[in-house]
């Protein structure tokens, strides 16, 4: 008979299904979702899949819902983390009807998650999970792991039951998907592709790592994960020699502990089988084995390291392989047998081997190491297709799902990240912040810009406002704009990577660099508290030289811009003469504003194009520093409508930069950019203030979410690991270039929320992570 214990009264020697009272507080008024998993410390792909999921979702949502774990365990007991509420010996079939009981008891339950793998669950096929799942009254999505072709008809009876008794399916990969709906006969509206998913890095610069992995300039192989004979890393040593032959200086890399099923049946044999195929072929100096559990930070700078990635599985039928997808996540070209998941992932980021041809492996092998730039193609094209499936749009993808099925009980509620200057380091020089990035890696090549610089002041003097640290950057951006203008008191925009100033400065209307110049000065000059009076007084200078050319300015953008640093500069100085410029300014957008609104089209001009939240922002700006109350109709109006064409179910879709939304035209629906984003939040900040009531604040939220993947792919435009931000949202993909616009943008976004949403930290001048 099966009993509750806690984790104090476990016994090693009968482990029954128990629930532990003795962890963490539950919180009560958080939703509760359960995963019924391997989970570790047991060491296996599944346990590992779950917890990086686990771990994916409470980053992104723990303030929506709790999330416990129902682990499973086989002959072997384990000593768990506060997050394991249940354990289920899964070899014991009363034990399933005993946790189905106490699940239907929890009240506080919505829905429960099965990791499923043949294998781990007792019985048949692992039938008795059925005795669990038709008994739960809890909605259920099961994750199949592995699903086999031309299943016999008690296999398809499993499989078909578990179905039934699912809310939803999820499988990893197309080909699975197609044998479910065909072999098992599932129904498609029930089936969810969700792919593995993989780690972001950090960075590419993997050769800037070799010396912590001591590899020295060898060309390196590598295959990870716990060995076992389906490896079939034979295939791999028989190849060697071959390789070898053309290049000496080769270095394949085994990395993995033995798997404890394997070791549970025979022992090291496979292992030993390994080695001393070394010692026979001579490889002693090309093979290492690297016979441990490596922490995943160790893992992905050996996969950054590497050359090539070898898969070499001998099963034909092996549905998804974590470990390639991360290797691809790396930047790592690979050469894999086609399995279900490489011929899906892998056109144009690696090559196909036929299964135990170890010739044919060499040949590969040898053509990548011989073609650097067929290998830079590939890693490029491995990144691309990879980047959908990170951990964070995995969270993202399964949390819609959970929504589904959960109905209202579950509000979704983003968390906000910790703020992350370490892309803004990356991209700056004593020089100021480079314009653009491949990937992560800065570009020096493309030079420098005041636009991105005058937004980075911006953007710093918001966070130095918060945290006071990073003078540095801040003395940086403003040296940076300072030494950009001329004696006439107008700016350059683009300054090549030596210092120089371009050629194309002569040939661009350059209004708009100019007026956001003057508006970072006056955001620096306005916190005369915080900085360096010399360095108050030189911002001053330069602002007072810049301001009367620029006000002639009739770009409605760049006079929106000037309007803001007029408005921020006499917010302390308080001269009536701004305000009188202020004045002629906010009527010669009225002006702009009565030659083409009409009923049906509220704006300034017969186009919408890009940074158009700074419009009625400055408007609003006007009315704050003269009290004129057309100023504030107008904003209103104008802003209102912008929001009526951007925001669409809760969700912001700024305007498309892959053609301008004309008057009377229907609006192009792809091509987003972070800066819109960004100034739509920087204008709701303002518009909240004036307008507490009116929606404003949802709406900053939902901008927001934005970079968080509430948007139309489901997928993040801010990276965590990097501190960078895409640079844009296109249709089907994601420009994964995490330059200095984008990246200043989601800054400047970040530290609004921080304002709104953490005043603590505002106090405090610490950032803390908040959930809003």
């Amino acid at each position: 008979m099966s009993s509750i214990t806690d984790t104090k009264t476990r016994s090693s020697v009968s482990t029954r299904y128990f629930e532990s009272d003795e962890l963490q507080p539950i919180n009560l008024d958080l939703p509760e979702v359960l995963f019924i998993a391997s989970y570790p410390p047991r060491e296996c792909g599944i346990a590992t899949y779950t917890r990086d999921l686990i771990e994916a979702i409470t980053e992104k949502f723990s303030a929506s819902f709790s999330i416990k774990i129902c682990a499973l365990e086989g002959c072997t007991s384990y000593l768990y983390g506060q997050q394991v509420k249940y354990i289920l010996p899964a070899f014991e079939y009363t034990a399933y009807e005993d946790l189905a009981l106490n699940l239907n008891l929890n009240k506080n339950l919505c829905l429960v998650f099965v990791e499923h793998e043949f294998g781990l669950f007792g019985g048949d096929y692992g039938q008795h999970l059925l005795s669990l799942l038709c008994r739960l009254n809890k909605p259920v999505i099961t994750t199949f792991h592995t699903i086999l072709p031309d299943p016999d008809p008690e296999r398809k009876k499993v499989v078909q039951g578990i179905a039934d008794n699912s809310v939803s399916l999820v499988v990893m990969t197309l080909n699975a998907a197609k044998i479910l709906e065909k072999e098992y006969a599932i129904a498609k509206e029930k089936i969810t592709i969700i792919p593995h998913g993989t780690h972001l890095v950090s960075s590419f610069a993997s050769r800037e790592k070799k010396a912590r992995n001591h590899l020295g300039n060898r060309l390196v192989l590598t295959t990870f994960g716990l060995l076992s004979p389906g490896k079939n890393i034979e295939t791999a040593l028989d190849a060697m020699p071959q390789i070898i032959r053309e290049f000496p200086n080769v270095l394949y890399l085994i990395i993995g502990k033995t798997h404890p099923g394997v070791i549970q049946q025979e022992g090291e044999r496979y292992r030993n089988y390994l080695e001393q195929k070394v010692q026979d072929l001579s490889l002693q100096g090309h093979v290492r084995f690297i016979n441990r559990y490596m922490p995943l930070a160790d893992l992905l700078t050996y996969l950054q390291r590497t050359d090539i990635y070898l898969f070499t599985s001998s099963d034909p039928f092996q549905a998804v392989s974590g470990t390639f997808a991360y290797a691809m996540s790396c930047g790592c070209p690979v050469i894999s047998t086609p399995i279900p998941h490489a011929k899906e992932l892998l056109a144009g980021a690696g090559l196909m081997v036929d299964f135990q041809r170890p010739d044919q492996l060499a040949e590969l092998t040898i053509k990548l190491l011989s073609d650097t730039t067929l290998r830079h193609e590939m890693k490029l094209n491995a990144l691309h297709k990879i980047s959908p499936t990170a951990w964070p749009n995995a969270a993202l993808a399964h949390v819609a799902l959970l929504l589904r099925h959960t109905g209202k009980r579950i509000e979704q509620r983003y968390t906000l990240p910790p703020v992350s200057l370490s892309h803004m380091i990356r991209l700056t020089t004593d020089t100021g912040i480079i314009q653009f990035s491949k990937l992560a890696s800065p570009d020096i090549n493309s030079g420098y810009a005041l636009d991105d610089n005058a937004r980075a002041l911006i953007a710093m003097c918001k966070y130095y406002e918060v945290i006071r640290d990073h003078s540095a950057l801040v003395e940086n951006y403003l040296g940076f704009i300072v030494s950009c203008q001329g004696k006439d008191g107008r700016f350059m925009n683009y300054v090549r990577a030596d210092g120089t100033f371009d050629a194309k400065n002569q040939d661009e209307n350059l209004e708009d660099a100019n007026g956001r110049a003057l508006w970072a000065l006056s955001e620096f000059i306005t916190r005369e508290d915080l900085f360096d009076p010399a360095l108050i007084a030189q911002a001053e200078l330069s602002f007072l030289t810049a301001v009367y050319p620029l006000i002639k300015m009739r770009s409605p953008r760049a006079m929106s811009f000037v309007l803001k640093a007029l408005y921020l500069y006499n917010v302390s100085k308080k001269s009536s003469i701004l305000k009188e410029q202020i004045a002629l300014l906010a009527d010669d957008l009225i002006a702009k504003y009565r030659r083409v609104a009409d009923n049906n089209w509220k704006w300034f001009e017969s186009y919408l194009t890009y940074g158009n939240a700074v419009i009625p922002e400055a408007m609003l700006c006007a009315y704050l520093a003269t009290g004129n109350p057309s100023y504030k109709i107008i904003a209103k109006l104008s802003f209102d409508f912008l929001l009526s064409i951007i925001f669409q179910n809760d969700e912001i879709k700024v305007v498309s930069n892959q053609g301008w939304l004309q008057k009377g035209q229907p609006a192009q629906r792809y091509g987003e950019q972070p800066i819109d984003i960004a100034y739509s939040i920087l204008a709701l900040d303002r518009f909240h203030e004036v307008f507490p009531g009116d929606g404003y604040q949802g709406k900053m939220q939902a901008s927001f979410n934005w970079f968080l993947g509430k948007n139309h792919l489901n997928q993040i435009m801010y990276n965590p690991s990097t501190g960078g931000c895409y640079d844009g949202l296109e249709e089907h993909h994601i420009n994964l270039n995490q330059g200095a616009e984008s990246t200043v943008s989601y800054l400047l976004s970040r530290m609004v929320m921080e304002k709104n949403y953490n005043p603590v930290g505002l106090k405090k001048h610490k950032l803390l992570e908040e959930v809003y």
